[in-house]
């Protein structure tokens, strides 16, 4: 494990996608244990990407095309119908304590879905773990699924920490209806532009 590795994930995983655009919405429109049962569940959603990754799955996938293209177009759906949700939503965000709270097992499973369908991240396990383990390097495989492990815990840090923030400034921001709804068109746009992106790679 290298400095190097350690770096290039952590400026992965704070880069923008569905996982961070997810956790802070969550957080911010469900408050701070929201944030994180969509940071476990953002988090857990790498597991099966980076299980087909290290037996070599993602070549295949990558390679049938219309395979590929049937996960890629579910995602593409499940983004924009975020989008379309979260600008329907016309209920005004504010801190109600008597409000009931979604199940944690909600939050997790759409957190599961938003990465799940998403056969991009596979592919970028594949281009990126042997970028610091080489295919041929002895114990290839565990070596790579050692790698992954490091990246899922980088990456479960990272939401956590941004589900603390987003709702700790909660009350603060929903203070302030404008610019909740700036934020809430702000993540419905983030929502249609990585579903765009992501209909790019099924053409």
């Amino acid at each position: 494990m290298t400095i190097a590795f350690l770096l290039t994930t952590l400026v992965v995983v704070l880069t923008p996608g569905t996982g961070v655009v997810y956790t802070l919405s969550t957080a911010l429109a469900a408050g701070r244990r929201a944030g994180l049962a969509a940071a476990v569940g953002g988090t857990l959603s790498l597991v099966p990407h980076l299980a087909a990754a290290v037996t070599g799955l993602a070549a295949v996938l990558r390679a049938g095309t219309p395979a590929f293209r049937v996960v890629t177009w579910l995602g593409v759906a499940y983004l924009l119908w975020m989008a379309w949700s979260a600008l329907r939503d016309r209920t005004p965000l504010a801190v109600d304590e008597a409000r009931p709270l979604r199940p944690a097992t909600r939050v997790i499973r759409d957190g599961l879905l938003v990465n799940l369908l998403n056969p991009k991240v596979t592919v970028f396990f594949v281009a990126f773990l042997p970028q610091f383990v080489p295919p041929d390097a002895p114990a290839a495989p565990g070596r790579m699924l050692l790698h992954g492990l490091v990246f899922m815990l980088v990456t479960l840090l990272v939401f956590v920490g941004l589900a603390v923030l987003a709702g700790t400034l909660r009350r603060r921001v929903l203070a302030r209806p404008r610019l909740t709804t700036l934020l809430r068109h702000g993540f419905a746009g983030s929502f249609l532009a990585l579903g765009l992106g992501l209909a790019l790679t099924a053409r």
